[in-house]
């Protein structure tokens, strides 16, 4: 008995690296899944069928089920195509994990609006319509579910170059935490989850320029999916988790927002001043999160 036999998912990006994990982990479990994945570059341009070909090819060879889909995420065409994929293939949807991204780093000043645009339109207004999609279904089906988005430590921590990914990622906290309230009266659970893992597209990041696959494996992730989507996790909602490492070791960890004490008065509004004076209140003593602080596995 798999933790997900039965099941019907979803996994958009799952051509390659995390995305590619995740399905094969699902599919272990006893999962259908459809593989979305344009198969295009990095910076989202082109494509290529065969990338979601021979992930479905792996998984019938695995003794698994699968379908591939090709659409774009960032469309309401191409949502509603993949939706439907799911619905006539396997005739229900249970799991839906939005993990396809692209990148397209510049710094603020040398960006241009086609950088930004394409960037929100994958992270953001795909992660707004892959979830809107799969929650509608899972609401008339009548039997709860499981949607999985994907946030970044960039979002989280910030990352120098990445102005237009870190706006889109952080705001996958936001939505998170809304969207679980909202569908939770439906019986549907929601989560954010953050990747760090060595795939082609943090392979030029500077902080992992010293690391290999294994180091930093796709399938630490997979793992935190697979739990997040089974009975094993039904009490949970709205959490932002990390899971990441491999042979250096493994961490799993929760983010959530901090608040220092605050300056707290009842004599009136503080002026400049007073706010000068409290400051050491006002302000949180600890430093922000920084990326490699991640990789303390003690």
């Amino acid at each position: 008995m798999g933790l997900l036999d039965g099941k019907v998912a979803i996994v958009t990006g799952a051509g390659r690296g995390v995305g590619r994990a995740e399905a094969l982990a699902l599919v272990n479990e006893g999962a259908k899944v459809v593989i979305n994945d344009l198969g295009g570059s990095v910076d989202g341009t082109g494509g290529r069928s065969r990338v979601a070909d021979e992930v479905v090819a792996e998984i019938n060879d695995m003794g698994g089920q699968a379908v591939a889909d090709y659409s774009d995420v960032g469309t309401l065409e191409g949502v509603d195509t993949m939706i439907w994929r799911a619905l006539s293939k396997f005739g229900r949807l249970d799991i839906m994990v939005h993990n396809a991204g692209i990148l397209r780093d510049k710094t603020l000043l040398n960006m241009d609006e086609t950088d930004w645009d394409l960037v929100q339109k994958v992270h953001a207004r795909g992660t707004f319509l892959c979830t809107r999609a799969a929650g509608r279904v899972m609401k008339t089906q009548g039997q709860g579910g499981v949607i999985m988005n994907t946030t970044s430590m960039s979002g989280l921590m910030g990352n120098f170059g990445q102005a237009n990914y870190s706006f889109a990622k952080a705001g996958v906290y936001g939505f998170t935490k809304t969207v679980a309230a909202e569908l939770g009266r439906f019986g549907i659970r929601v989560h954010a989850i953050c990747p760090n893992a060595y795939t082609r597209m943090t392979a030029d990041l500077p902080a992992l320029k010293d690391f290999k696959e294994e180091m930093l494996d796709p399938a630490t992730l997979a793992q935190l999916v697979v739990f997040l989507a089974s009975d094993l996790s039904r009490e949970l909602t709205g959490r932002v988790i990390m899971a990441h490492g491999g042979t250096i070791g493994v961490k799993v960890t929760e983010f959530k927002m901090a608040m220092a004490k605050g300056f707290n008065t009842k004599d009136g509004i503080p002026t400049a001043r007073d706010i000068a004076e409290n400051i050491d209140k006002v302000l949180i003593p600890d430093p922000d999160l920084e990326i490699m602080g991640a990789f303390n596995f003690d």
